[in-house]
């Protein structure tokens, strides 16, 4: 979880090193609990819960399904 506890000019450098290093066609495995800067960075999003995928798509198909974010990633 790369931006845990960081002001947010940090996370903002920390989003940026990311998506340098992604561009440079490095394939990256992100752990990210802040749902705006996985949905920013990520090509492909696995959701864990107790220790199973129960879901996994792109960030576009994330965003439109309400019932995913709710059953998972809100509070």
């Amino acid at each position: 979880e790369p931006t845990e506890g960081l002001a947010p000019k940090i996370v903002d450098l920390v989003a940026e090193i990311i998506r340098e290093i992604s561009r440079q066609g490095i394939t990256i495995l992100l752990v990210e609990q802040k749902l705006s800067i996985a949905l920013e960075l990520a090509g492909r999003i696995y959701i864990m819960s107790k220790g199973m995928i129960p879901w996994e798509g792109t960030p576009e198909t994330l965003r439109q399904n309400e019932e995913v974010r709710k059953a998972y990633l809100e509070v």
